[in-house]
């Protein structure tokens, strides 16, 4: 934390103006982390601060309560400034137990501030957590800022006057830690106090009550004790003008996929099977029917992809959503869209693999699969959103691409983007780009496989359109006439066309830009979520004195035209990736430059500071 002045306020206690802060939630699953975090992350957006988070689901769904496997975190940074990351390490750590502590004790830079739930430091806990001896009391802490609180106490005194079961009361605790830290940071209650009554309200006012007054004593209990020598403010970012909400990246993308529908004029299709982390993304399309979105939960992942084809080819636009394992099953009807030349977006939220993985925690490996995962010559348009904002404009730009070329198109995402949050200026209508789709209607010399001069799109005919009757279907079609067709020179016309179209896209696609001096010798290449990490470690390296740019891509299939004039200008080509170098590969098969990885594949984003110490050791070769 960086503070600028203090000032004096209620019983002597300092007032410290800070630049950012980085909090962090930790601990049972059972102990409302998320729902902690995600109220101080709108309690913090309401403020006007800049914000970036990162929700930590543990990858055991039903790990031991009390364990190290199961603890869950989320992390908010929020700051006067320009952010682009939820922080490397965490100024606060608010633990609800052992575990929670000891999986995030190592991550603690020293000085920081912990505040523990004692109620939860008993024998049994910490033998769960595998603590020889209470962390609290060995001098293990030694080096922070301890602030020893017994939460479920404090709560239950709270609520001595509820009508609640006892188990109901202690689930409040949450509340109770978070009425701490809205007082620590000089937080309003009045957003969560909303939120309990329009959660709770019609379900069950004791909740309401029992919730309000934790909260309350929470905030209460940091005003009053003794513990808290210095209260925070950290004062609002300054933002271009306009109306700003905070979202996630899948909220993000379902709210791109009904507006681009919208400016299209044409129903939305969105046919999905369970998996996380791609499951929130039906969820919040379900919630759009007025906007004539349908949703449908298939069986599987091969009746969802095939029914949104089906969509598509009535003249929907068809959209499936799946995570990594998903798609691998999704392929044979990705192949289906290929051949038929459907519109077809497929959303894949990353997750660890390989097979069911890491279901919880991110990564960038389904690269290589998305350009090439299924058989045969079968290519599709692959584009990737860089942040939880810009999953809204990606997600639209699939639908611009996909109906204008007639095929799929790939839109990659990842559990970081999917589950983080960041502020987002809410586009004016004006400002939207137009989506404009246009069906065959014209019997005369109609031919299913013409193909567009400029795009190389074969004609869109909804069925039942009266003399537009074709043939359609997996087998290889024939040029023009669209019927079965066995012979080997079409079939290699054909597999040329059908990959001439998705080159085509690059008319379409905007100029690479660089972050950065142009000239610098040191150029780093990256794709989807690690944009933010990637900025900040290159503002600090040039802020260090070392010359280096970055360029982020948004397409990758195709690659923006100006792409390897780009790569070939720089001495020193650096990829940074959650993975073990698959956009590397890309780049080193397309252009052949001599490009170097930066690679990671830990379940976690990229840390600033070790982007930047590998950009030093870089740059000191040069």
């Amino acid at each position: 934390m960086s503070s600028e002045s203090a000032t004096t306020s209620q019983k002597s206690r300092k007032k410290e103006v800070l630049e950012s802060v980085v909090i962090r939630f930790a601990g049972d699953s059972g102990d409302g982390v998320q729902i902690t975090g995600q109220q101080f992350t709108t309690t913090t957006a309401t403020l006007g601060n800049d914000l970036s988070t990162f929700p930590d689901y543990p990858a055991e769904i039903r790990a031991p309560a009390g364990t190290l496997a199961g603890v869950s975190g989320y992390q908010i940074q929020f700051s006067s400034g320009d952010i682009h990351t939820p922080g490397d390490r965490p100024d606060v750590l608010v633990a609800f137990n052992p575990a929670a502590l000891m999986a995030n004790l190592k991550e603690l830079p020293s000085n920081s501030i912990i505040i523990a739930n004692t109620d939860s430091f008993e024998a049994l806990d910490l033998k769960k957590a595998n603590c020889k001896s209470n962390p609290l009391e060995d001098g293990t802490l030694g080096a922070y800022q301890v602030y020893k609180v017994p939460i479920t106490t404090l709560t239950l005194k709270a609520l001595e006057s509820v009508e609640l079961p006892h188990k109901d009361k202690e689930r409040c605790k949450n509340f109770f830690a978070l009425g701490i830290l809205y007082y620590l940071y000089s937080r309003p209650l009045e957003t969560t106090l909303s939120w309990f009554q329009e959660k709770f309200g019609k379900k069950d006012p004791k909740l309401v009550e029992a919730n309000s007054l934790a909260l309350k004593a929470g905030y209460s209990y940091g005003e009053a004790c003794e513990l808290f020598h210095s209260q925070y403010v950290v004062p609002p970012a300054k933002y271009a003008p306009g109306t700003y909400r905070n979202i996630s990246g899948n909220e993000a993308i379902a709210l791109g996929l009904v507006t681009a529908c919208k400016l299209a004029g044409r129903p939305l299709f969105y046919g999905s099977y369970p998996i996380t982390p791609a499951s929130d993304v039906l969820h919040e399309l379900a919630r759009h029917k007025n906007f004539g979105v349908i949703t449908f939960q298939a069986e599987d992942e091969i009746a969802a992809v095939t029914a949104a084809i089906g969509a598509s080819y009535a003249g929907a636009v068809g959209v499936t959503g799946t995570s990594g394992p998903g798609l691998a099953l999704k392929s044979e009807g990705i192949n289906l869209a290929v051949m038929t030349e459907t519109p077809l977006v497929i959303v894949d939220v990353q997750r660890g693999g390989p097979s069911t993985g890491l279901p919880t925690k991110t990564e960038q490996a389904d690269l290589l699969q998305a350009v090439f995962g299924r058989n045969s010559e079968s290519p599709i348009c692959v584009l990737a959103a860089a942040t939880p904002a810009d999953c809204f404009a990606t997600a639209m730009e699939s639908v611009r691409l996909a109906t204008k070329y007639m095929c799929p198109v790939m839109l990659l995402s990842d559990g970081y983007l999917a589950n983080g949050a960041e502020p987002w200026l809410i586009p004016k209508a004006e400002d939207l780009p137009k989506i404009e789709v246009k069906f065959h209607t014209d019997p005369k010399n109609f031919a299913p496989y013409a193909r567009d001069e400029v795009t190389l799109a074969r004609p869109w005919a909804i069925p039942g359109t009266p003399g537009l009757e074709h043939r359609v279907g997996g087998l290889e079609k024939s040029h023009i006439h669209g019927n079965v067709s066995h012979d080997p020179e079409n079939h290699d016309f054909m597999c040329r066309m059908r990959a001439a179209k998705i080159q085509r896209i690059v008319q379409d696609v905007p100029a690479q830009s660089v972050e950065g001096p142009e000239d610098a010798p040191l150029l780093l290449v990256s794709w989807g979520s690690t944009y933010g990490s990637i900025r900040a470690a290159r503002e600090a390296a040039y802020h260090r004195g070392i010359k280096v740019a970055h360029a982020h891509l948004r397409y990758i299939n195709p690659f923006p035209a100006n792409l390897g004039a780009i790569l070939r200008r720089a001495k020193r080509v650096v990829v940074p990736e959650l993975n073990l170098g698959q956009l590397l590969f890309l780049l080193r098969a397309k252009f052949l430059v001599d490009a170097r990885g930066i690679n990671k594949v830990q379940g976690r984003p990229f840390k600033v500071t070790e982007l930047v110490s590998t950009i030093e050791q870089e740059a000191k070769t040069l």
